[in-house]
């Protein structure tokens, strides 16, 4: 009777063959394509994206001169300084060069445990004034929740969209939380001077660094109600503006 135990002995060796599981939906991380899960919590990753660069020069401020992309820059660094004694920080650039979004969007994705913050300053009406937070993926909205009360506090909002879902590439494409930060208006000629502070980038950096820690503490806790999933494509060049 050797045989059947011989037999035994083998299929004990052979892999097991339980299906495949999906994309990841709880809140410990991981790539997900859709995003429809709780927001994360009890991450240690933060990838820090400074918008636009190099070629880009992004908004400029017809009342300081001050272009975007130095003052993303300069915002960035000081959020990696707020972070980098509790959590690993990922630099998307740390000079002024430009980086493709769809680049952007494909170095995010190579860290699966990691949140994805870019900041930017936003240009419109000369009335427009405050600080907004687009966001589109189930697990980002507690984040986006946090990012934009903590960036009001700094800068009190006024006439402009406030948090809004929208679905561009940075907020749609990538597999992991991801929100983009309007700091303010460069184009508003108050809150121009405030933005060419330091002073004042300091404390929006300060407040923002805030809002992560309180969301890698308590995930989505006091961010409101989740909201509903909507299938929509990623985001492309070609799309219409505002779609």
């Amino acid at each position: 009777m050797r045989l059947p135990i011989l037999l035994l002995s083998l299929l004990a060796l052979l892999p097991s063959c339980s299906p495949v599981s999906g994309p990841s939906t709880s809140s410990s991380g991981g790539l997900d394509y859709w995003g429809d899960r709780p927001g994360p919590k009890g991450f240690r990753t933060v990838i820090i994206d400074a918008g636009h660069g190099g070629k880009d020069s992004g908004a400029v401020s017809p009342h300081t001169g001050q272009r975007e992309k130095d003052a993303n820059l300069d915002i960035a660094n000081r959020l990696q300084s707020e972070l980098s004694g509790s959590f690993r920080t990922v630099m998307m650039r740390s000079d002024d060069r430009f980086i493709d979004l769809d680049d952007r969007v494909n170095f995010a994705n190579r860290y699966p445990d990691a949140i994805l913050v870019s900041v930017h300053f936003n240009s419109g009406a000369s009335s427009r004034r405050g600080p907004e937070t687009y966001w589109w993926r189930v697990d980002s909205h507690g984040l986006a929740t946090r990012c934009q009360a903590a960036m009001k506090s700094v800068s009190p909002a006024s006439d402009n969209a406030g948090k809004v879902r929208r679905r561009i590439r940075l907020t749609r494409n990538p597999s992991i939380p991801c929100v983009l930060l309007e700091g303010g208006y460069l184009s508003n000629s108050a809150e121009s001077q405030q933005i060419n502070s330091p002073a004042h980038r300091a404390r929006l950096a300060n407040a923002i660094a805030g809002a992560i820690r309180s969301q890698a503490a308590n995930g989505d806790a006091g961010t409101g109600p989740r909201p509903a999933l909507i299938k929509a494509p990623p985001s492309r060049p070609s799309d219409a503006p505002g779609s």
